[in-house]
């Protein structure tokens, strides 16, 4: 079984939280936090920061763990960091190769009034997300292991 370790940032900016949009026509279709793999020797925290960037041209700067994701599917498993993250600059562009790439085809920020429906990964954005948010995320909580629906 292959593992994979992963960040994701939850980065807001006036109390909307950053979000992109996954979709490759009969296969997938899921908005969540900019986010993905690590690579070779770097930490966590940059790992967020180049994610974010990578993805939608924003700056943030990780600041702590907020979450942690256990995902399991035919593949293998993916354990996910999620940060919380602080917006430093810049401004929503999905035009760069890497965000085609992994087929980000929207972006957007998101009060949870706003949430988009359909599939919004990881189920707590919809949920305790907010209430954890408001209290500061002092412990990483752990979230169930899931099948990997994608």
């Amino acid at each position: 079984m292959k593992h994979r370790i992963s960040v994701g940032a939850l980065a807001l900016k006036d109390k909307r939280l950053l979000l992109v949009r996954h979709h490759d026509q009969g296969k997938y279709d899921f908005w969540a936090p900019p986010g993905g793999g690590v690579e070779g020797e770097e930490e966590l925290s940059a790992a967020v920061e180049r994610e974010v960037f990578e993805e939608t041209q924003i700056r943030v700067k990780a600041k702590r763990i907020a979450y942690i994701d256990e995902l399991i599917d035919d593949s293998g498993r993916m354990v996910k960091f999620w940060y919380y993250a602080e917006y430093i600059s810049g401004e929503i562009d999905i035009h760069v190769n890497p965000a085609q790439a992994e087929r980000i085809v929207d972006a957007g920020r998101f009060s949870q009034a706003e949430l988009p429906s359909g599939h919004v990964f990881p189920a707590v954005l919809r949920t305790a997300f907010w209430e954890e948010l408001e209290i500061g995320f002092h412990t990483p909580i752990k979230l169930p292991l899931l099948k990997s629906i994608f």
